[in-house]
């Protein structure tokens, strides 16, 4: 299972240039209308898709994927759903890794075993819990890898050497490093500091880093992409899909296609690091 990812990390590198994963929510605004831009993220240039799982309390996230959160929720979306998007994804695409990125509440409420079983069933490849710290290791991160599915953890400008161990120790798949403190959604970092950071997190794994929070645009993209193994995209992503609905909040006619060119905007950055990175 773990081996989508591997070769599409390992295929980026041999490319010489970042991988672009994008982030939407599953269900927002609607199952079908979600389905529809999981199927075109590949097609506009994304490498590795975040399938994000609603949540009533995303105590991380920004307005922006809170807002998304709840239309999906309003508009019936469950985990059960969102596994099923993943699933009719697969139909068509068995080569773009997909991650599952929330919260443990729905899991442990959906039962972590029967959530594995069905996730692999589903095709997806790694997990982002991000309320569960390394001393809850046990509760999914182990039993996920035991099932071969990549437990992808975050590390901030917070996690110090001391630290990096224990968030690395059972990391698989790649890092994400988050750029700045805070929620989701905020200004774009330094790249200069990005790229010390990405520099130390590389001292303690040989797993791709890959950055995110704040990027928005193909400059965005293009600079932190030449100082790390993936640039992540979601705010971003979120916002545009929120822009196009109609003003009861259903999809409007451009829904899939809005995301669609952001996405192979923030390629074309994505796709020029590699000559600022070869500088």
């Amino acid at each position: 299972m773990t081996a989508r990812m591997d070769n599409r990390f390992a295929a980026l590198k041999a490319e010489g240039r970042p991988a672009l994963i994008t982030y939407f929510m599953g269900g927002d605004p609607d199952f079908e209308t979600s389905l529809n831009i999981m199927k075109a993220l590949p097609g506009a240039g994304a490498d590795v898709i975040e399938l994000g799982m609603p949540f009533s309390d995303p105590m991380a996230d920004g307005p922006a994927i809170q807002m998304a959160g709840q239309r999906a929720l309003k508009g019936g979306q469950t985990l059960s759903k969102t596994l099923e998007l993943a699933r009719k994804f697969r139909e068509g695409d068995n080569e773009t890794p997909i991650v599952m990125m929330g919260y443990y509440n729905p899991i442990y409420v959906y039962g972590v075993d029967k959530f594995l079983d069905d996730a692999i069933s589903a095709g997806i490849d790694g997990l982002i819990v991000v309320d569960l710290p390394p001393e809850m290791d046990d509760e999914l991160c182990i039993p996920a890898l035991a099932k071969g599915i990549n437990f992808i953890r975050l590390a901030t400008p917070t996690t110090d050497d001391k630290r990096l161990p224990a968030v690395l120790k059972n990391t698989s798949g790649f890092v994400y490093y988050v750029s700045m403190n805070g929620i989701t959604g905020s200004a774009l970092p330094d790249p200069s500091l990005v790229s010390g950071a990405v520099k130390r997190i590389k001292g303690h794994t040989k797993l791709p880093v890959c950055v995110g929070f704040g990027v928005k645009t193909a400059d965005h993209a293009k600079a932190i992409g030449a100082a790390a193994d993936g640039v992540v995209v979601g705010s971003a992503i979120v916002a545009q899909i929120a822009g196009s609905l109609t003003k009861d909040g259903a999809a409007g006619p451009d829904t899939v296609a809005a995301v669609s060119t952001l996405v192979r905007g923030l390629a074309t950055g994505v796709r020029a690091a590699r000559l600022v990175a070869a500088e």
